[in-house]
């Protein structure tokens, strides 16, 4: 079932979205060389509590994770797309690094990713992020009333597959609201023109990931959570959630 949110329920939304942005500001600032992924989660955790807010990734079950989630972010390095854990790897001079958060307020979710290096960037990752970027912000673009949710997908693949990379599918977008997950079902790929037919009033969480090598095949790590490239390229996740709106698409998980 598909629940349309009221400008009411969105302005409460935007105030877990708030947080998740404090969060990407709080780790990004925190991370470093020799700096550990659960440290990064620690920082997290931290302005979660701070905010009185509450943390959607911890504890979530979904049917492809092996265990309950263990920390309140997820921290995805170099060939990792998406799901890292929280461990005590150390972050090195040169590291690819995807953070997604999941935060709530009043029981109103949000969810976002940035990604970014650590130490002295390579320019083929600085290009990586940059396409990333830019997959997102038309994907965000399509998302007006009217629209389809296949126009969202089809410009992000245009933008990601134009340059080269590889992108998968069966991790996409999702609505969101009460619950982190809800439907639709938000595709990173898809034909224009096709699919649900966008209404003011849904809120969707977009978020594109890119394989450097150029491949769409991904392997689940032994942790049972981390989803990385095939091919072992670096990979980038990025992400924002997003209220469909009569003046057009409104980003909720800025500060």
């Amino acid at each position: 079932m598909i629940e349309l949110k009221s400008a009411g329920e969105i302005a409460a939304m935007r105030e877990a979205g708030k947080v998740v942005a404090a969060v990407h500001a709080a780790v990004r600032e925190r991370a470093g060389i020799g700096v550990t992924l659960k440290q990064l989660d620690e920082v997290a955790r931290t302005v979660i509590e701070e905010a009185g807010a509450g943390a959607s990734f911890l504890g979530y079950h979904p049917s492809f994770g092996a265990t309950p989630y263990p920390g309140v972010i997820c921290t995805s390095v170099n060939g990792v797309m998406l799901h890292g854990l929280p461990t005590p790897y150390r972050l090195r001079d040169g590291d690819l690094i995807s953070i997604d958060c999941g935060a709530y307020v009043d029981g109103w979710h949000a969810d976002g990713t940035v990604s970014f290096t650590v130490g002295h960037p390579r320019d083929e990752d600085l290009k990586l992020i940059r396409v990333a970027e830019e997959t997102l912000a038309v994907g965000i673009e399509a998302a007006v009333p009217g629209g389809r949710m296949g126009d969202i997908g089809h410009a992000m693949s245009t933008v990601g597959r134009g340059a080269g990379y590889g992108m998968q599918n069966d991790f996409g977008g999702h609505g969101i609201g009460r619950a982190m997950h809800e439907s639709p079902f938000v595709p990173n790929e898809a034909r224009g023109g096709r699919g649900l037919r966008l209404r003011t009033g849904l809120v969707i969480a977009i978020e594109p990931s890119l394989m450097a090598g150029g491949g769409d095949g991904y392997t689940m790590a032994d942790d049972g959570w981390s989803v990385c490239s095939g091919d072992g390229s670096r990979s980038v996740h990025v992400e924002h959630t997003v209220a469909i709106t009569d003046d057009g698409p409104v980003v909720l998980t800025v500060p």
